[in-house]
């Protein structure tokens, strides 16, 4: 038998616990949207959490391997407002054989690596 997903707001959840709980993360709210940042750069777009928008992510992924696999997503997809070029993605949560938490986790990761400062990098290989 298939594991049940978890709900798209506690995976949501659980993805924004793990980005906080990386060096130098911080939570800030503009348009209203939560977004966690570091350096006061974003790594990722957590939308809202009141259910008025499908729950998703947005997580900036240079590896072309990691932001290939990202893309295969069902229905993941460049970030808009031109983020997408510069290769953001878009993952939404509440389609069917979304993205697991562990995963999610991995991908928030790696975008937070691509912009944190090199002391943050060597404190999260420490720990």
């Amino acid at each position: 038998m298939a594991k049940k997903q978890d709900d798209p707001l506690t995976v949501r959840e659980k993805v924004r616990e793990f980005a906080l709980g990386l060096p130098g993360a911080g939570e800030e709210f503009p348009w209203g949207e939560s977004v966690v940042k570091v350096n006061k750069k974003v790594f990722v777009f957590l939308g809202v959490d009141d259910g008025s928008y499908p729950a998703g992510i947005t997580v900036k992924l240079k590896t072309p391997e990691v932001h290939g696999h990202a893309m295969t997503s069902p229905g993941a997809q460049p970030a808009g407002y031109g983020l997408g070029k510069a290769g953001w993605v878009s993952i939404p949560l509440e389609e069917e054989g979304a993205p697991a938490v562990d995963l999610l986790c991995d991908w928030v990761e790696e975008s937070y690596r691509a912009i944190a400062p090199k002391k943050h990098i060597a404190e999260l290989d420490a720990s």
